[in-house]
């Protein structure tokens, strides 16, 4: 109920300027509703979010720096620990979105949210059911990758600040000193 609620709120939204990021906002809530709906397959550990490789790598060893010696590999590792964690905190929305795109995301998430809760609210013991089903110990092995990850992330920024690199190989406000290395 709270999710229609939330679509609902939407839907005028179209008629403003923000029509545009008020219909990706419902798009998005669309492709989003099948996984919300089917959300208790996870808690019988049915179905699995896969983790990303690079994730599994960070989590086995966050701080190896073999074969990157160079700004231009360091780069290259940070982009594939965006690719799967999504933008850093000190980096702007890629995208380039409006406040309104992200205020019609939100609405998006919050209305997945409530779907998601209100199917999984009727399996009775469902903590119990996640445990011996294995879910809840995979929940916790992709929440570990995904810190892994941003550690490895934080690590290389400073090894690229140290190493004098440019962005993206460094934090996006560092501004390396004279010649920065390639």
């Amino acid at each position: 109920m709270r999710a229609f609620l939330v679509l609902a709120l939407l839907i005028p939204l179209s008629a403003c300027n923000a029509g545009g990021s008020a219909m990706d906002g419902a798009r998005q809530f669309g492709a989003g509703f099948g996984a919300a709906a089917t959300a208790p397959l996870d808690d019988l550990n049915l179905r699995r979010q896969q983790i990303p490789t690079v994730l599994l790598q960070a989590e086995a060893n966050p701080y190896d720096l073999r074969n990157l010696d160079r700004c231009a590999t360091i780069g290259a590792e940070i982009a594939r620990l965006n690719e799967a964690l999504g933008p850093d905190t000190d980096e702007p929305a890629a995208d380039g979105s409006y406040l309104s795109e992200r205020a019609a995301d939100a609405a998006s998430a919050a209305a997945l949210d409530a779907i998601r809760d209100t199917t999984t609210d009727f399996i009775p013991g469902r903590s119990w059911i996640r445990r011996l089903s294995g879910a809840e110990q995979h929940s916790q092995h992709v929440q570990s990758a995904i810190q892994a990850g941003r550690m490895r992330r934080a690590f290389l920024k400073g090894v690229g600040m140290q190493r004098n690199c440019a962005p993206p190989a460094a934090p996006g406000w560092f501004r390396p000193r004279g010649r920065s290395q390639r």
